[in-house]
């Protein structure tokens, strides 16, 4: 019964979140196979991996044939670290108990109108923002190769400016794509240390500078060709937004374009399902973020002084808009 599987949903988060934590999938791409060899490997008990195990065979993450697991596709691609794709880590954001808790208090959100948290939104220099960049970093480095494709330049030496930097995916992914991008990451102090790591993985370092703080505060300094606002506008309202665009607009340079990737609905608020659903995901963490529509998106770059904007899909998890300055 779907109504029952919904009330119930949280359980299969929790399981998840378990065989990571006990490296389950990991061991079974190992061709570790039955519970008792399981158990052994995660030490755990043969009874609880036998349970979780069924728990997740039965809801299509695994796979079993007599007394042996084994992976599905998607779990091998996605929740075996041995895979190049791996996206398990995740789960430790998503089911972080900062995040539970502001769930947890769905309705009193909704009557209030935004989040009860009297924070409102994390702060910058919240150490989850620290826990975000290091565990979603699989997932943007995802739609980061597909928007570097389309906004990269590669052969022309461009200044990119890559505000609320987080892992750094996008940034990296553009100055990976074009050897003569030089990079600029925005971030807090403390995210900005996890950017430099990968940025170092990525051997794109030497091409990344830092700017650490908020950025309706900091100077961003000017002559930008290109500036990437990944994931950030569904944190505020459109005036705190339009506010922010201003100040991109004057750090552009002349014929320089902005690249936002965000979660962007459609006019009737209810499809695609991942990008409508954001919308009450962004009513529970924040004062008065949303999932926009592209209307909406567009409406407040034009008010910020901003030309055309342009909706592009693109094979990755979101879309990318293109705003001319």
């Amino acid at each position: 019964m779907a109504i029952f599987q919904a009330f119930s949903g949280y359980q299969l988060s929790m399981a998840l979140r378990a065989a990571i934590e006990l490296d389950l999938f990991t061991h079974i791409a190992d061709d570790v196979g039955t519970a008792a060899e399981l158990a052994a490997r995660s030490q755990a008990s043969e009874r609880g991996v036998r349970s979780l195990c069924d728990f997740l065979t039965a809801t299509g993450f695994l796979t079993k044939h007599g007394g042996s697991y084994g992976l599905t596709a998607d779990s091998a691609a996605f929740l075996s670290k041995r895979s190049p794709s791996y996206l398990g880590a995740a789960v430790f954001f998503v089911t972080h108990d900062r995040q539970i808790a502001d769930i947890r208090n769905t309705s009193s959100a909704v009557r209030k109108g935004r989040s009860i948290n009297e924070a409102g939104a994390m702060a910058p220099e919240d150490p989850i923002w620290v826990e975000f960049a290091r565990y979603m970093a699989p997932i943007s480095a995802m739609g980061a190769a597909a928007v570097a494709e389309q906004v990269a330049q590669p052969g022309r030496a461009i200044k990119v400016l890559d505000i609320a930097a987080g892992p750094g995916a996008y940034g990296i992914a553009v100055a990976k794509r074009n050897p003569q991008a030089q990079i600029v990451a925005l971030d807090a102090k403390n995210v900005l240390e996890v950017t430099l790591e990968h940025a170092r993985q990525a051997r794109v370092a030497d091409r990344l500078r830092i700017i650490a703080g908020s950025a309706f505060e900091v100077d961003f300094g000017s002559g930008y060709d290109l500036i990437l606002l990944p994931n950030f506008l569904h944190h505020f309202d459109p005036p705190t937004n339009v506010k922010l665009l201003n100040k991109v607009r004057a750090a552009l340079a002349p014929g320089g374009q902005v690249a936002t990737i965000e979660f962007v609905p459609n006019d009737d608020r209810v499809s695609p399902p991942a990008a409508a659903t954001f919308s009450l995901t962004m009513l529970v963490h924040t004062d008065g973020g949303d999932a926009y529509t592209f209307k909406e998106l567009d409406r407040m770059f034009r008010e910020a002084g901003f030309g055309e904007s342009r909706f592009i899909e693109l094979a990755a998890p979101q879309p990318l808009i293109l705003t001319a300055a």
